[in-house]
């Protein structure tokens, strides 16, 4: 029994371990872009357009150019993923074929995200004639969030006890009644935390629009989603390494950093709110 206890609380100290080591290396992180991004911030730099060569003004255009993308992204991509998991999850057989599929769709999560935009290339600019644009990356991004926001959503209907559907349909309801009366709203916290946290991560990419319709500046915003953009990753890319003035510019580009993490902190905590106040409605309601 001593030796059990003994085991469990080096179990204890070694988790605590490590869970300090992350929070230690990302309060380095999150430090170091702080304290070198918080002096280029203010509301020049957020609504103004990069000027001399982006060694002066602000980064509104890739702000909306981020915005703009992600939005196209959303459009695409989550009425896909959850339907596609609603399927896989509620009416799809246990057989070979789906355990295939689903097993697919997991490894497509860890696929480098350069070869999505390989394949963006490939079947949206050529393919299918859109051009380098805003439409053609936000496909491309979907594509890249596809398998994260099907396997959140079929992980969170799984989640849903079964008396929930069988209890619909001894009452005469269809299975589609079912699904959308009582398993949908059951599920609705893991599928928006899910998907706000996909999309999050694909307004942080640069590889997937490198090819697709990210321009390294441009004078005006994006009229239509047929026209190229910019955007706060690949801007933040060519500030750290492709500049002509490196040094000079490196206070814009810790700026830059800064707003984009913000950007991603602010996505990440409406995701944590809408799950609470979800789940607190639930609750209420039960």
């Amino acid at each position: 029994m001593k030796q059990n206890l003994l085991q469990q609380q080096i179990g204890l100290y070694i988790l605590r371990f490590f869970v300090l080591l992350v929070l230690f290396f990302l309060g380095i992180i999150l430090w170091e872009v702080f304290s070198k991004g918080v002096s280029a911030i203010g509301l020049d730099f957020i609504f103004d357009y990069p000027r001399k060569g982006m060694t002066l003004g602000g980064i509104f255009p890739t702000i909306m150019g981020t915005i703009f993308v992600t939005l196209v992204t959303t459009v695409f991509s989550i009425p896909l993923g959850i339907a596609t998991a609603i399927y896989l999850s509620e009416y799809a057989n246990n057989n070979w074929i789906n355990r295939v599929i689903r097993a697919s769709i997991r490894n497509l999560a860890g696929v480098p995200s350069i070869i999505y935009g390989l394949f963006g290339v490939a079947v949206f600019v050529q393919g299918m004639g859109l051009g380098s644009s805003v439409l053609s990356s936000g496909l491309t991004l979907g594509l890249l969030t596809l398998p994260y926001i099907i396997t959140t959503t079929e992980e969170a209907l799984k989640n849903v006890p079964h008396s929930y559907r069988e209890g619909a349909l001894a009452l005469g309801a269809t299975k589609w009644e079912a699904i959308w009366s009582n398993v949908l709203p059951s599920a609705v916290t893991g599928i928006v935390t899910g998907s706000i946290l996909g999309l999050s991560r694909a307004a942080g990419e640069t590889a997937p629009i490198l090819f697709t319709g990210v321009a390294f500046y441009l004078r005006y915003l994006p009229s239509s989603i047929h026209d190229s953009f910019m955007a706060m990753p690949y801007h933040l890319y060519i500030l750290s390494t492709q500049h002509h003035a490196i040094e000079e510019v490196r206070p814009l580009a810790y700026g830059t950093a800064l707003v984009l993490l913000s950007l991603v902190f602010v996505l990440n905590i409406l995701a944590f709110i809408i799950r609470y106040r979800y789940r607190s409605f639930n609750q209420a309601r039960i």
